[in-house]
């Protein structure tokens, strides 16, 4: 696990606006992209990450202009994800202000691109992202999706995760569709198998709704926490997070 646990708002966006809802449906808007990772950047956050979470499913690409306003105005690192398709995808988003790429249908139906693209901008960059659900004829029980949680694929998440290191992944973004948006806590046991086959760090997401559920996922084997609505509604900020972190005896920045 790496040094100091990071403290990682998601910005879930569509249409330009950022988005939320309960297991990947129902979404509602939850404010304008630019303003809430500079608020949250002011709170501490120690990354800022953002998904476009219908440019798959829309097959489009992602939206730069949103990165480069916010990176303009926010100056720590800054994870894009969504519509990622190839290496001049990651080219265009890096020069737009992203530090690092989040990857995942477009990998799924192309295992070879997260090879080209750690080739080319190094593992650093690569963060494989993982939409898991419970479920599926899989020896972990659990299965990984695409298209934003819409589609099923055969894949076993953990095996599908061991590839992708294989191949170039930097980092894995872990994102329980079951705990999504629910506030119930995140996945523990998905986390804690992800950690048993991963060598790079592990960023859980998806079931935060207290305090204490972030030492849990440290716990478990998270180096990173994730969060989308406790920030968006105002229940929590990033520095009750990390205030519960250090009373629990985990290292914050």
């Amino acid at each position: 696990m790496s040094l100091a646990v990071r403290v990682i708002p998601c910005l879930d966006v569509a249409g330009g606006r950022v988005v939320k809802g309960i297991n990947f449906e129902n979404l509602r808007d939850a404010g304008d992209p630019v303003e809430l990772a500079t608020l949250y950047a002011a709170q501490g956050a120690d990354e800022i990450t953002f998904l476009d979470v219908t440019a798959t499913v829309d097959e489009r690409a992602t939206t730069y202009d949103i990165v480069r306003r916010t990176a303009e105005q926010v100056f720590i690192p800054l994870t894009v994800g969504g519509g990622v398709r190839s290496p001049e995808d990651v080219a265009r988003l890096l020069a737009s202000g992203a530090d690092k790429v989040g990857v995942n249908s477009a990998a799924i139906a192309r295992p070879e691109l997260l090879g080209d693209i750690a080739d080319r901008f190094g593992a650093q960059v690569l963060v494989l992202s993982l939409d898991v659900k419970r479920g599926g004829n899989t020896e972990s029980g659990f299965i990984v999706t695409t298209h934003g949680g819409r589609r099923d694929t055969d894949l076993d998440a953990l095996a599908w995760a061991s590839r992708a290191i294989e191949l170039g992944a930097g980092e894995l973004l872990v994102n329980s569709i079951d705990a999504d948006g629910t506030k119930d806590g995140y996945d523990l046991e998905l986390i804690a198998l992800m950690r048993q086959v991963s060598t790079v760090p592990v960023i859980a997401s998806g079931g935060a709704g207290r305090t204490s559920d972030f030492p849990k996922a440290i716990a478990a084997g998270a180096d990173a926490v994730l969060a989308a609505s406790v920030f968006h509604n105002r229940q929590l900020t990033i520095a009750d997070v990390k205030a519960a972190l250090a009373e629990s005896g985990v290292v914050v920045r």
